[in-house]
């Protein structure tokens, strides 16, 4: 059903809002949130299966923005809004200036969270009450520089546990639409190879391209279960917990080293073709080296692994590997 929503998809990154006004009405723009807020009530498990169909379709849509930040940050701010608006999430400085803002432009509104104090509080704007400079990642999507006037909010207070948990959410949303748009890169570069013909015979054929094509596959089937364990972490321990933080840490670290090795060997497979602009393969790459740095950089969530280890000692590594679970 996810592949026939999304097989209108375009090229282009700019905000589909044809696509967004059918997954609303399909109730997948809140797909987490409760009835009471104009959702769905789904978990994460669905949210995932989502993601990945997002990500293989290079849709541009805020799907995570809107649903697991934005709207998960307003509902627990207790902020009233309306459900049929396309929202953004901000964490703003404390001079309310923000940088690489996924789809601002084209959000009614956006939940932003500051530090004020010794805590943080969260409000809601409108878009057009915001200064905006645009700009974009490698793929072309939206990633706007928003400035707030700070001054002119009152907000809601939070504990900062909020922050942390926003972040770990968007890492999270990040790795699961990097193993859709991996898998599509995997397909993109098998088809190919099966069919096109050099010598006489075709592409995979060739023991080269077969390491290739070998490695793409690897690097995409450790993504995917490293991004399913870490669904599972969250079902059974919530955010507030380290397996949890370690399970997502190990999903970002190697769907993040993954997009390496894919994009580099899908273009080698692929050829001059594949960065050609008619070619759909660039919509792939380009995406997975842009999100790989959204929430984190590869090399951060690296040091957040090798400290939580460090931390768990000798006696806790192997249950913090596991998630306590004995073989």
């Amino acid at each position: 059903m996810l592949d026939q929503v999304f097989e209108t998809t375009g090229p282009t990154a700019e905000f589909d809002r044809g696509l967004w006004t059918t997954l609303s009405e399909l109730g997948l723009t809140r797909l987490t949130a409760g009835e009471e807020s104009g959702g769905s009530g789904a978990g994460w498990p669905e949210a995932a299966v989502l993601l990945a169909a997002s990500g293989a379709s290079a849709a541009p849509v805020p799907l995570a923005e809107n649903d697991l930040l934005a709207g998960w940050l307003a509902d627990t701010a207790e902020l009233s809004a309306d459900p049929a608006a396309v929202r953004t999430v901000a964490v703003l400085g404390t001079d309310g200036v923000a940088d690489r803002v996924p789809w601002a432009r084209d959000a009614d509104t956006m939940v932003v969270l500051w530090p004020a104090g010794d805590g943080w509080r969260v409000a809601e704007v409108a878009r057009t009450d915001v200064g905006l400079t645009e700009a974009a990642n490698l793929a072309g999507e939206p990633r706007d520089r928003v400035v707030v006037d700070l001054a002119a909010l009152d907000g809601v207070a939070v504990p900062g546990t909020v922050a942390r948990e926003l972040h770990l959410r968007g890492a999270l949303s990040r790795a699961l639409a990097m193993t859709g748009a991996s898998g599509r890169v995997l397909d993109i570069v098998v088809e190919h190879t099966t069919t096109r013909a050099q010598f006489g015979r075709p592409v995979a054929a060739f023991q080269a391209v077969q390491h290739l094509v070998a490695d793409i596959a690897t690097g995409d089937a450790l993504g995917r279960a490293a991004a399913e364990a870490a669904v599972s972490a969250v079902m059974e321990h919530g955010f507030d917990s380290t397996a949890t933080e370690f399970a997502i840490a190990a999903a970002r670290s190697c769907v993040g080293h993954a997009a390496s090795t894919t994009v580099r060997n899908a273009h080698q497979a692929m050829g001059a073709i594949g960065f050609t602009a008619e070619h759909s393969l660039h919509r792939f790459t380009n995406r997975l080296l842009s999100w790989r740095g959204d929430f984190g950089s590869v090399r951060s969530w690296d040091d957040a692994l090798t400290a939580a280890a460090a931390a768990a000692g000798g006696d806790g590594l192997w249950p913090l590997i596991t998630g306590g679970h004995r073989p």
